[in-house]
């Protein structure tokens, strides 16, 4: 297939791409930035400086590119993380997910393009009662705390819009994202003891190292039927487990543990909702129906020989 993966890159479009080009696919890539081409071209794709959110531009790079698939991996996280103000934080990607999304299915659908996967997230959109691992069928948070009811709503948004369009609409919940590239600033945290374990501990976490969703990401290209699939490894966690093990596998000093009373001036409420009350979700569907099997499983090794390029056995 000729494939359009916008907003390429970032973590995973660099993952993403020189496996589109090994499966055989002609791999067309945006960004935003022009400084970003010639790394687009060394990855073996044709870059295309676009600006997700200018819709001229965007019709005019679909056209262009002549693609029978696109990959919607536009995000745009600047700065620190601040999950006080998170809706704050993820002002742009909001943007990209409802107004982005809207611009690139709309080019989509005039340029005959046949299939749009489109990236979304699992994790803390999960909703924070019942059972711990949540699957494709519960239903997204309904309660998020008011700092995230903007991005919630960005992710619904993508959510019903995408499996809804003419093309075949194929959504992609990644959860938390480790690799290169990807938990290099939780290392520092962690190595500075600055994430504790707040409270119990319990929230439950899935994660998914950068190359396993490229490779999922690949398989919806190829196999995906019109729809949502959860993309995590089979392990989901409690903060109580992941955290210690992954503070010793990059040889810092076990995290502190703080009660939740003070955990909320000191972290804020998102983070303290997401260390306590976190569900997990299920890759069953995405295993099954894409025929698809993380390589790393599950955290566990993939903390210890997948956080960096040349990974060295702890």
């Amino acid at each position: 297939m000729r494939v359009l993966v916008a907003g390429a890159a970032g973590a995973i479009g660099r993952r993403l791409i020189p496996r589109l080009v090994a499966a055989g696919h002609q791999v067309a890539a945006t960004t935003r930035t022009a400084a970003k081409v010639e790394q687009l071209r060394k990855l073996g794709a044709e870059p295309l400086v676009v600006d997700g959110l200018d819709a001229a531009a965007v019709t005019g790079a679909v056209a262009q590119a002549r693609p029978d698939a696109i990959v919607h991996q536009m995000t745009a996280l600047a700065g620190k993380p601040d999950l006080r103000r998170f809706d704050r934080w993820f002002a742009t990607t909001n943007e990209l997910r409802t107004k982005g999304t809207d611009i690139l299915l709309a080019a989509a659908r005039d340029a005959g393009v046949a299939r749009l996967v489109a990236q979304s997230y699992t994790g803390w959109t999960n909703p924070s009662t019942g059972g711990p691992v949540k699957t494709e069928e519960d239903r997204l948070e309904p309660h998020p705390p008011r700092m995230q009811r903007e991005s919630l709503a960005a992710i619904r948004h993508l959510e019903q819009v995408v499996p809804a369009a003419p093309v075949e609409g194929i959504v992609l919940r990644y959860g938390n994202f480790y690799g290169p590239g990807a938990s290099e600033s939780l290392v520092e945290l962690i190595r500075k003891r600055r994430m504790p374990v707040i409270g119990d501990g319990a929230g439950v976490w899935s994660w998914i190292h950068l190359d396993d969703a490229a490779a999922a990401t690949v398989a919806a290209l190829e196999r995906g039927e019109r729809g949502v699939y959860n993309i995590t490894d089979d392990d989901p966690a409690a903060v109580n487990t992941w955290l210690p093990y992954l503070a010793q596998v990059v040889g810092a000093k076990p995290p502190l543990r703080v009660p939740a009373w003070l955990g909320r001036p000191m972290a804020g409420a998102v983070t303290v909702r997401w260390m306590t009350q976190a569900r997990g979700s299920s890759n069953q569907k995405a295993k099954r129906e894409l025929d698809w099997q993380p390589t790393w499983p599950s955290w566990r090794e993939g903390f210890r020989d997948g956080l960096d390029e040349h990974p060295v056995r702890a």
